[in-house]
């Protein structure tokens, strides 16, 4: 009898596997890094090769710490970095360039020049995406215009357009497929019709003939070949959108707060996208096989675990990422400095890709302590700004936040987290909700679990944080934190090669 589902996370920095059985709690882990490439200041890329054949390892494995098999697996999931763009040969499946992540900024002329007429929003109403370059389809538009004759091969389908849910489902059944999730995320994808956008397509300058077909977030793709051979390859969800399934947040008004490479709120708002007017994305939060298209608002910020990494391998300041909370604790405060890590620009709500970090209130007084402080309180601060505009677009103030994600493991930034923003903080038992969301998906779309009331009670609190800070500090801290993102702006000109 088929015991067990397992979920693929390909993340930024790492791929994991991750075997849960039915109760939804984690048996099996494996995980391993990848490198981080940076040709350029602010280019960013990964080898898709490289992950492909680290995502083989990790669910070799997995299913070997668990003494398992394929055939003891009812269905497999997978969620991914989303935008990260791969492009490869459809004969020989082999990349024709490293894969674009989605921190990169090269594409800030092509945006720049996009917006030229219409701004930033141009795109808004058909996509629910500012012009940005986060996104995947400008990123498919560099490589046409900068890798020698792709652009034919690509109008003659030689050669083909994934995110990283595509080029692993590729990889494991040979089928050309994404989801709507990772779509949505593309700036290609027409929201209303979920499918390619004509428009879109001819205005960003990518041809159809490269992109997958867009599915569902929760079907069977197919069936693996390799070491999960005959097993139905049954979910795609971009990592945040997973996150908010794992989290059962199934009901409009629900939402999360994943704390990664980057942190990502995500809300609920059934089946209607909501187009922000504070800055927030439109997207799709989930779509259950023949179901109607679930929607969210999202507050996209860049850098906060990748922080507390450059903190650790550029500064050397720390040894591993667990010790930031160490050498925090060393001071009382932030002794009046504040971090914005804009390495990538200003993501939401302020969507400035000109912008670029900045440590504010220097003084003698400052120690490595006060640094680490200020970079763990950049988290919380970018998040309380995502969660004001949330108020302001949906017109309900936040009372509890759910949360996951390595970062919550940090008690100080959980605290301080509840302090700026005046409201509980609440981790569930299982914090890996990203690959549980992956998990769950598969499972509904084989019938491992019956529907998703059944998954709800499985959700279980494991720790809550409550505000301590007066409401007097937490607004003039707020206002220190204001001034030095202003001091962020405006940083590239015209003739900054990124």
């Amino acid at each position: 009898m088929t015991r067990y589902i397992a979920a693929i996370d390909q993340g930024t920095t790492s791929s994991r596997c991750i075997v849960f059985d039915h109760g939804g709690t984690i048996v099996a882990v494996d995980q391993q890094e990848h490198r981080q490439i940076f040709p350029k200041p602010g280019w960013v890329e990964h080898d898709a090769q490289e992950i492909w054949t680290n995502v083989q390892s990790v669910v070799q494995g997995a299913l070997a710490k668990l003494k398992i098999t394929a055939a003891d697996l009812a269905a497999v999931g997978i969620t991914n970095q989303r935008e990260t763009t791969v492009v490869w040969d459809k004969t020989t499946g082999l990349p024709v360039h490293n894969a674009i992540v989605w921190q990169d900024t090269r594409t800030d002329r092509l945006v720049r020049d996009l917006a030229e007429t219409a701004g930033q929003d141009r795109f808004r109403d058909l996509c629910g995406l500012p012009l940005a370059t986060y996104f995947a389809g400008p990123k498919i538009r560099w490589l046409l215009d900068n890798v020698p004759g792709l652009r034919g091969r690509a109008e003659a389908g030689e050669v083909l357009f994934g995110t990283m849910d595509s080029w692993l489902i590729w990889n494991l059944t040979g089928r050309h497929v994404t989801d709507v999730t990772n779509a949505s995320r593309t700036m290609l994808m027409n929201l209303e019709t979920l499918d390619w956008d004509a428009s879109l397509l001819a205005a960003i300058g990518v041809p159809r003939a490269m992109l997958p077909e867009i599915r569902s977030s929760s079907e069977v793709y197919g069936k693996a070949t390799g070491d999960l051979a005959g097993v139905a390859v049954a979910s795609a969800l971009g990592d945040q959108q997973a996150a908010l399934f794992g989290q059962t947040c199934f009901a409009p008004g629900e939402g999360k707060n994943t704390y990664g490479t980057g942190s990502f709120l995500l809300v609920n708002t059934g089946h209607k996208p909501v187009h922000s007017k504070n800055g927030l994305l439109t997207t799709v939060a989930y779509k259950i096989g023949n179901q109607p298209a679930v929607y969210a608002l999202e507050g996209s910020i860049a850098v906060t675990g990748s922080l507390v990494q450059w903190v650790r391998d550029n500064l050397g300041l720390i040894s591993s990422a667990a010790e930031i909370e160490t050498l925090a604790r060393t001071v009382e405060d932030n002794g009046g400095c504040y971090f914005v890590p804009a390495f990538s620009g200003l993501f939401a709500p302020y969507w400035q890709s000109d912008a670029r970090g900045i440590i504010a209130g220097l003084t003698g007084y400052i120690t490595k302590g006060h640094i680490a402080r200020a970079a763990l309180e950049a988290t919380a601060w970018q998040t309380r700004e995502v969660v004001d505009a949330m108020t302001a677009d949906s017109g309900v103030s936040l009372t509890t936040l759910k949360v996951d994600g390595g970062m919550t493991a940090n008690g100080l930034l959980m605290q301080f987290q509840a302090d700026v923003l005046g409201v509980p903080v609440v981790r569930p038992v299982v914090p890996e909700t990203t690959c549980l969301g992956a998990a769950y998906a598969a499972g509904l779309a084989v019938g491992y679990w019956p529907d998703i009331e059944g998954l709800r009670a499985n959700w279980k609190k494991s720790a809550e944080w409550t505000p301590q800070m007066p409401a007097a500090e937490r607004n003039r801290q707020g206002r220190k934190w204001k001034k030095a993102v202003q001091r962020t702006m405006a940083w590239l000109d015209a003739d900054d090669d990124g």
